[in-house]
């Protein structure tokens, strides 16, 4: 099938975010962790007598080196894999190295594109501390309320293109000026495309106002440098040179409630996008009993406005927003929303978590644009422990619910299962002593050419 380029892609962008959400939570001493896996992967070869539209492959066994080194709050993981290949030769073996894993000019990369993603992660610190610093595998890059970026994840290409990027944050406390704050991230150190930052303050901090002293009031700019970097030749060459997308804006945020029975804080956004694109919401969102998790927005946005421009399947649809983007908007400001609910049990054990969102006018009956219908996102995480050495994994997000034909069903229902214009994971772990049995199953649909890439593997690893 044309366009199977990234056959590998899914089974390594749920590897790394559920290992990354197992990291340890600033432990209090030194820790040592080191994890060996053999597998098996299909990844593009060169053939330069096939045809322009057909990716060869190959089958390459696979061992994976993945040491774990915390203290205290930093932690470093490093994630080093070679594929090979031991064929019968004249000496009685030959062992094939899979060259781009290694050779920047083979695999298309520069240095830093191909050598800084060997590091899975350096982190010191949490999301949400006065400083957290993390480079590396994202899938949950955000700035303020999410509003303009929320859960952006550079891993939606591994392991053909994995991406190592950065975030930092710094609180003023930390240098007992509780005054101000900023938050940055960056998707990609070696290419520098989609980054952003939101610069805060607490006006009120200083006073002793009950809730209005955690006041916080931020401004966050994002951009991407090149927002046809994925998309196929004859896109871009349909579109011609892109320019940066910038996108702008302001928000605000309140906690109102933090009891053992229930949280809840208040946000709002205001953000601009290019071509005279506005959007601002007012939400609420928190935790009951610290076990329901709950949120929910009102959104008014102005015609043809995209929220969460920068979000957890960016990269697989920046084309099609970038397509958008260079229309002049049409129609009427609307209304729109957001709805989301999850639960967290025994100790985030058990986690599930869902999101819908969309607009409050009736589809159009032909034509589409990214926010005319519905979107879903959704994962749910079993942890090791609960069923004597299982433990599982799985994600679900789904654009253009209820489009009409080609792009969806036309029907709502129907589309909510179909897995086109989705990204399906789910990876089944069995541990044994220090034995690990992974059975993954990927799904992503590739809106750059209307192909699916699937990937089924079952992988060993041994952890110490």
């Amino acid at each position: 099938m044309r366009n199977k380029l990234l056959i590998g892609v899914l089974m390594c962008s749920f590897i790394l975010p559920f290992a990354m959400a197992q990291e340890p939570s600033a432990p209090s001493s030194f820790g040592f962790g080191f994890e060996l896996g053999l597998g098996t992967e299909t990844l593009p070869i060169d053939d330069p007598t096939a045809p322009a539209d057909v990716t060869n492959q190959a089958t390459y066994q696979k061992l994976a080196l993945k040491p774990d080194i915390s203290f205290g709050k930093i932690g470093i993981g490093l994630d080093v894999t070679l594929h090979f290949n031991i064929k019968p030769g004249q000496n009685g073996s030959n062992i094939e190295i899979y060259e781009p894993d290694w050779i920047p000019a083979k695999a298309g990369k520069t240095f830093f594109e191909l050598y800084l993603p060997k590091i899975a992660y350096v982190r010191y610190g949490q999301k949400g501390e006065n400083l957290f610093v993390k480079l590396g595998s994202f899938d949950d890059g955000t700035l303020g309320n999410g509003f303009i970026m929320g859960n952006y994840s550079n891993t939606r290409f591994l392991p053909e293109t994995r991406i190592f990027g950065a975030a930092l944050d710094i609180d003023g406390q930390l240098f007992d000026f509780p005054f101000v704050g900023i938050e940055t991230f960056a998707g990609n150190l070696a290419n520098f495309d989609v980054f952003g930052s939101r610069l805060y303050v607490h006006p009120l901090a200083g006073t002793e106002m009950p809730l209005l002293k955690n006041l916080q009031v931020g401004a966050t700019v994002a951009a991407d440098t090149d927002p046809l970097r994925y998309a196929i030749d004859s896109f871009r060459s349909s579109v011609g040179n892109a320019d940066t997308v910038t996108i702008a804006g302001l928000d605000t945020k309140l906690p109102v409630l933090n009891t053992p029975v229930v949280s809840m804080a208040v946000f709002g956004d205001l953000a601009f996008e290019p071509r005279g694109r506005w959007g601002t919401m007012a939400g609420l969102g928190g935790k009951l009993v610290n076990i329901v998790l709950y949120g929910a927005q009102l959104r008014v946005l102005g015609p043809d406005f995209i929220p969460t421009y920068f979000d957890g399947s960016y990269d697989l649809f920046r084309h099609l927003k970038y397509q958008a983007l260079q229309q002049e908007a049409s129609g009427s400001v609307y209304a729109g929303w957001l709805a989301n609910l999850g639960f967290s049990l025994l100790s985030d054990a058990v986690v599930f978590q869902a999101s819908l969102d969309g607009p409050f006018a009736a589809a159009p009956a032909s034509g589409a644009t990214i926010t005319d219908y519905p979107h879903l996102w959704g994962v749910l995480t079993l942890a090791e422990g609960l069923l004597a050495g299982f433990s599982f994994d799985a994600l679900y997000e789904k654009y253009y619910l209820g489009a009409p034909s080609p792009i969806g069903t036309g029907n709502f229902w129907k589309d909510l299962v179909s897995p086109e214009n989705a990204v399906i994971g789910a990876k089944i772990n069995y541990k044994t002593g220090p034995a690990v049995l992974s059975l993954l199953y990927n799904l992503r649909y590739d809106p750059a050419t209307g192909d699916y890439v699937v990937t089924s593997s079952l992988m060993s690893s041994i952890q110490f």
